[in-house]
């Protein structure tokens, strides 16, 4: 019987294991690459993360299309929301999130993000190694609860005016409708009357949970609408807090991360105010080139500075633990950091149909960890780009 000698395989993959984990630490690194390997930014590229056909990184790599900068689908509260409103918003766990009032995307910035995102592990491949938007980042920024039930149940409702009108004491149609428009929410609710009673005020906070919810914190396809199916977890004040916003909307912008590595993709949604945020917090030499706000579509000259700046600094430059420093720590309360031993898990993030996979296990370094080396990632499969009719793409 022929006995097969797979010794020099398993050499070769335990060398391999070795020069990954001196490379990823910045330890010296004695064993040399072999020629049949290929060093990107100072970590190895496995062949099992290959960029695939579709990522609009390779077309870039080949030269086969310009530099594209993405639209932003959000939509800002443009009014600040009434004393009266504040308790039951902080009652309802919105009271951070709500604090958000205008603000500028870099969106050559975003789409530098995108060029770095790999779906497979839901993390930014940069020079210094692996990093993403964790669960921390989602608790310290928008102070959205990360524990608790997932954000989901029935996103079809058969009798929507009822609704409406139970929730918001009014209704933009008796007819059928998904979806309610901004500038209804505003025209009904800016101004809230002196004498309105308790029930009136509790109707102006879903009014502007659902403004914040779909115009800033998880936007999709409807740029100008947020969908119904958010508002009947906002019928109960008091049990909306039990949900975990903070994942739901960590869920949406993975989604749209992925998606948007599309080359087709023109438009990206999700909470891309925690996204700039993030980058600017962990990457701070990027604030200094000069932007603009409205960008050519599919065009821009600014995306390859982002693309060289990260490329050239984020090795070194890089922050691990951006809340780390004493004028941030001063500024951030208590309970942001009750749930804190959720940061580092691996499982299932949720937002009605969007069903993604947190790999806070393959970014230790960012909550101050040794990083080992990682598993292999969970892939949900057919679910994974999947939206509300079951088809793939936009909702």
């Amino acid at each position: 019987m022929f006995e097969w000698d797979d010794s020099a395989g398993l050499t070769a993959f335990q060398d391999a294991k070795q020069r990954f984990w001196e490379i990823y630490h910045g330890f010296p690194c004695e064993n040399k690459l072999p020629n049949n390997a290929f060093l990107v930014s100072g970590v190895i590229v496995a062949t099992l993360l290959m960029l695939g056909v579709r990522h609009v990184q390779r077309l870039y790599n080949e030269k086969k299309g310009p530099y594209r900068a993405l639209r932003g689908r959000v939509n800002s509260v443009r009014f600040q929301p009434d004393e009266r409103l504040i308790p039951y918003l902080e009652l309802a766990g919105f009271g951070s999130a709500a604090l958000i009032r205008t603000f500028e995307l870099r969106y050559d910035l975003i789409s530098a993000l995108v060029e770095r995102w790999r779906p497979e592990t839901h993390t930014f491949h940069l020079p210094c190694g692996e990093c993403t938007v964790t669960l921390e980042d989602v608790a310290l920024q928008l102070g959205l609860p990360i524990d608790g039930n997932a954000v989901t149940g029935v996103s079809s409702i058969s009798r929507p005016a009822t609704l409406c009108n139970e929730l918001l004491g009014r209704s933009p149609s008796q007819g059928k409708f998904t979806s309610l428009r901004f500038s209804w929410l505003h025209a009904n609710f800016e101004h809230l009357p002196s004498t309105a009673n308790e029930w009136e005020v509790m109707q102006a906070v879903r009014a502007y949970i659902m403004h914040l919810i779909g115009g800033v914190l998880m936007p999709d396809t409807n740029g100008s609408k947020v969908h119904l199916m958010y508002l009947p977890l906002l019928s109960n004040l008091h049990n909306t807090r039990s949900y975990s916003w903070g994942s739901a909307v960590l869920a949406m912008l993975y989604r749209e991360l992925c998606r948007t590595t599309t080359p087709s993709a023109v438009d990206m949604g999700g909470g891309l105010i925690l996204l700039q945020s993030w980058a600017l917090y962990r990457m701070p030499f990027l604030a200094s080139i000069r932007w603009s706000s409205n960008p050519s579509i599919g065009k821009s000259q600014t995306v390859p500075m982002y693309r060289l700046m990260i490329e050239n600094h984020a090795g070194k430059g890089f922050i691990w633990m951006s809340y780390s420093t004493p004028e941030i720590m001063a500024v951030i309360p208590s309970s942001a950091h009750v749930h804190s031993n959720l940061w580092c898990i691996s499982a299932p993030i949720i937002n009605f149909n969007i069903v993604e996979w947190y790999h806070g296990n393959r970014v230790l370094r960012q909550f101050g960890c040794i990083q080992y080396i990682p598993t292999l990632t969970v892939q949900l499969g057919e679910i994974h780009g999947m939206n509300k009719k079951g088809r793939y793409g936009d909702n």
